[in-house]
């Protein structure tokens, strides 16, 4: 009865948030909500959304947005309350930590890790498959052994050689500092905002409405899916969250930017969503760039070329936050001697946690260089969620356990907020597919090994 007893011992909140951390703190409320609306606006509009209207939702993606929407909304209040009491590095992870206890700790931060690290490499496969397509537009080939894998095609490829390059480079920004990481991802997200902007006004006029018509091809189930499939998108805010012990002030800017960043991105998604949809008859949309195709369809060629440097820009900022959330989790795990150590050292003159950066950006390269990933966004979503699940739960939990506790940002309605994000997500998660739930709790056995195997004998929490 021992051991159950020693893997549910929680760390307290005053223990998480008493801590030397060294991490360099220079981001407001507009770099954190900056930060967000890069890692969210990317992947999920220059190539999901087509994707999810073709196959799973038709123009019903519209009501599918809007249902991840609110599952959204609901664990961002959650989201909020707890980063403002518990201002650390490790997101959800640190969240369970103080709730739910060790175990269920590691549990979700090896679930982010692999969240994080799949997010990266896949939006790395299409940041690469952008340049690909818009240096040959402008005469440029680059020979296939260095842009495919070997094992995508063994007769041509080799090395994602733009895929790989881009990571490892984003990499080099992030150990040098988190202060000019954010300088350059406000650039990327200004650019790609206002592609999409001119592309919302511009095309909104080339609407049929027939394209409509059959609204909900399949049914509300396919609906579900939709909206489950295109969680991916929504990594970013918590993201956000992941950035706290680098803001300034903490309590009050980082739930501005998780509430803001989600409500300008989900107004974007469901506006892009609307006019893609009502542009293209849904079963044109089962391609990579999805935009791209709907201005050739409507004539405006010229937007092509934006639409694709847009992109490029897009998809390297959504990299540049998920690799910063991974490191960070990653180094908080490092830092309760869950992982190695080593990898919560701070750089002594750039103030980042260096090494477990580097880590970070090595193995999610070698991914994107050499793995032909499939299948990716649907084990990222189910990842996403169950993240949220755990959030909604340690609110409540903390409301009954520590009422006494000071609270920056109260999420409203306690219970029914988190038990509604609860529901949600959990039903997001019903309409994932069954392979990706096999995925998941393989990856999750590998974690079980490691924990029991190395976690638990190094335990800071256990050894104090």
């Amino acid at each position: 009865m021992q051991i159950p007893k020693q893997l549910l011992q929680r760390k307290s909140v005053e223990a998480l948030t008493d801590v030397q951390h060294g991490l360099k703190q220079t981001l407001t409320a507009k770099d954190l909500t900056i930060l967000g609306i890069g890692a969210v606006i990317g992947a999920g509009i220059f190539v999901l959304t087509g994707i999810a209207a073709a196959k799973y939702a038709g123009p019903a993606i519209v009501v599918s947005f809007i249902l991840a929407g609110i599952a959204c909304g609901l664990a961002a209040m959650c989201y909020s309350e707890l980063a403002a009491m518990i201002p650390v590095s490790g997101s959800a992870y640190s969240y369970a930590y103080a709730t739910m206890g060790e175990l269920m700790a590691w549990i979700i931060g090896w679930d982010l890790i692999l969240e994080y690290a799949l997010a990266s490499s896949t939006v790395a496969i299409g940041w690469a498959g952008y340049l690909t397509s818009f240096l040959e537009n402008l005469g440029i080939h680059l020979p296939t052994y260095l842009t495919t894998t070997y094992l995508a095609n063994p007769a041509a490829g080799f090395i994602n050689l733009p895929a790989v390059t881009i990571i490892l480079l984003l990499t080099s920004l992030l150990v040098i500092g988190i202060r000019q990481s954010a300088i350059f991802n406000f650039v990327m997200v200004l650019i790609k905002l206002s592609v999409i902007v001119v592309f919302i006004v511009a095309s909104s006029g080339h609407i049929q409405t027939e394209n409509w018509a059959d609204f909900t091809p399949f049914g509300f189930g396919g609906v579900l899916t939709g909206a489950g499939v295109i969680f991916f998108a929504y990594i970013g805010f918590d993201a956000v969250s992941t950035a706290a012990q680098e803001a300034i002030n903490p309590q009050r800017d980082v739930p501005i930017g998780i509430i803001a960043s989600l409500a300008v991105c989900t107004l974007l998604y469901i506006l892009v969503a609307g006019v893609l949809t009502g542009i293209i008859p849904y079963t044109e949309l089962n391609v990579p760039a999805p935009i791209a195709l709907a201005v050739d369809h409507v004539g405006m060629s010229w937007l092509s070329p934006i639409i694709k440097i847009a992109a490029i820009a897009g998809l390297t900022s959504v990299m540049l936050v998920l690799l910063m959330g991974q490191s960070r989790i990653f180094f908080s795990m490092a830092k309760d001697q869950l992982l190695p150590p080593l990898f919560a050292q701070v750089h002594p003159k750039y103030q980042t946690p260096h090494l477990s950066t580097i880590l970070v950006g090595v193995a999610v390269s070698l991914l994107a260089g050499f793995m032909p990933i499939e299948k990716l966004g649907e084990l990222v979503s189910i990842g996403t969620l169950f993240a949220f699940v755990l959030v909604c739960g340690g609110v409540w939990i903390l409301r009954n356990s520590h009422p006494e506790m000071e609270r920056h940002f109260k999420c409203p309605a306690v219970p029914y907020v988190p038990i509604g994000g609860i529901l949600v997500c959990l039903s997001l998660m019903a309409g994932l597919p069954i392979d990706t739930w096999i995925r998941l709790f393989v990856w999750l056995l590998l974690g079980f090994l490691i924990y029991f195997g190395y976690g638990v004998k190094h335990s800071q929490l256990r050894s104090s």
